[in-house]
């Protein structure tokens, strides 16, 4: 037993370390990922996501819910969680006259959960924040000039790494916290060549390194309604935060191809020096019902203040406030069967955003449908299990000439439950 829970522990470690060294692949090139900080993940845990990503008032032994820190609570006092996840990748971008599709895998995240106390919990995380990944290119006829090819790139993505804790004050009541280290980079390219061979070509890059602190805290109240019946309540808020930048700014003239031609002058490199890029402030609330871990409703709505939103000083004019709702249902036959087939876990659920940003006065808004299973594995542990999720979304659209980002995602979730903190009674 005591082998098989190192040989575990070590594997989810490499894991990590794998997701902090591999650079993560974005879901789909997006032009709409070139705004404000870029795609925003909206990563849950495995079951969790499975049920439309519903967290603030969802508490459970077997899973880590980062989303709320208070939830944490509910870890088993003698036993560590591990949960890991990757997913393959389905991306198709359409426009009104062209489309383009690419496939992926990737990890996407490593969560540990841990208990100190009797009243005292905590975990610790890795997880995408958002990602950017675009690129356009476009071109025009100019009297007199000819034709001009224009090229816009974008890359990065921002990273969590957390570190929570809960605390139980009294029968049903917790509160929590998630300090997080925000770290990643922003980086686009923009691109202008001539035609004719009598004009010089420009390149800017504009390269941001971001790090710095990230506050969430929550709370959590669960009610008796009578036996076997339970209700939660949630409610989560994340702080605005002020995370610090380094920027460098590059503008280049060449004559030819840039991949190919010579660069023939440096007009102007900068060192920006510090910077600060301010994330704004969230708020989100939802509800829960539990009946014997039977059935598992919850509903979740979040609203966060994307106008507030500035990056080295400036504005992004295009963003908006957003409103995130999130419905999802857990059924599973007998919980406390000894059968393989009565605990299955069968989840479904659902999320629509309005969006954080508008184009040409259309807000981007998104929904998500997703349905998923959760089977037990006795190889391991009777509590550990193999979580696997289905999930389409859409994004955009086609009217006023712009895009629609359909994503076909295949998730795959692994919790480990393992005991722990036991010790040997010897007779």
């Amino acid at each position: 037993m005591q082998n098989t829970y190192w040989h575990n522990l070590l594997i989810s470690f490499l894991f990590v370390i794998a997701c902090l060294g591999i650079k993560a692949q974005n879901e789909i090139s997006s032009p709409y990922s070139g705004f404000g900080i870029g795609s925003l993940t909206h990563i849950n845990a495995g079951p969790l996501q499975a049920m439309g990503g519903v967290a603030y008032a969802m508490q459970n032994h077997y899973w880590i819910n980062f989303k709320n820190p208070a939830s944490y609570v509910a870890f088993d006092s003698l036993s560590i969680l591990m949960d890991a996840s990757f997913s393959i990748i389905s991306g198709k971008l359409v426009s009104q006259n062209k489309t383009q599709q690419n496939v992926i895998a990737r990890p996407n995240y490593l969560l540990i959960g841990l208990p100190i106390t009797r009243h005292w919990r905590t975990s610790i995380g890795i997880l995408p924040f958002s990602s950017l990944d675009y690129a356009i290119n476009d071109s025009k006829t100019v009297e007199n000039i000819g034709q001009i090819d224009y090229q816009y790139r974008g890359e990065g993505g921002l990273y969590q790494l957390y570190w929570g804790n809960a605390f139980r004050l009294f029968k049903g009541f917790s509160i929590g916290i998630n300090l997080s280290y925000l770290f990643g980079s922003k980086n686009t390219i923009r691109m202008a060549e001539f035609v004719a061979p009598n004009f010089l070509n420009s390149r800017i890059e504009d390269n941001n390194q971001v790090n710095g602190l990230y506050l969430s805290a929550g709370v959590q109240y669960l009610i008796k309604l009578k036996e076997h019946h339970t209700l939660g309540v949630g409610v989560v808020y994340e702080n605005s935060a002020y995370i610090a930048t380094s920027r460098n700014l590059f503008v280049k003239h060449y004559q030819g191809s840039y991949s190919s031609g010579i660069t023939y002058d440096t007009v102007l490199y900068t060192d920006k020096g510090k910077g600060i890029m301010r994330i704004p402030q969230s708020v989100g609330g939802g509800i829960s019902y539990n009946f014997k871990d039977k059935i598992i409703i919850g509903f979740d709505a979040t609203r966060q203040n994307w106008t507030q939103y500035k990056m080295n000083g400036s504005k992004d004019t295009m963003l908006r406030n957003m409103l995130l709702f999130s419905a999802g249902l857990q059924f599973t036959p007998d919980p406390t069967s000894g059968k393989f087939g009565k605990r299955i876990n069968f989840r479904i659920g659902a999320k629509y955003s309005t969006g954080y940003f508008s184009v040409r006065g259309t807000p981007i808004s998104e929904y998500t449908v997703c349905a998923g299973i959760g089977l037990p594995l006795r190889t391991f542990n009777t509590n550990a299990s193999l979580n696997i999720m289905v999930e389409y979304g859409q994004m955009g659209t086609l009217k006023n000439s712009l895009f629609r980002q359909d994503v076909l995602k295949l998730t795959f979730n692994f919790i480990l439950h393992e005991k722990w903190y036991q010790r040997v009674k010897l007779e």
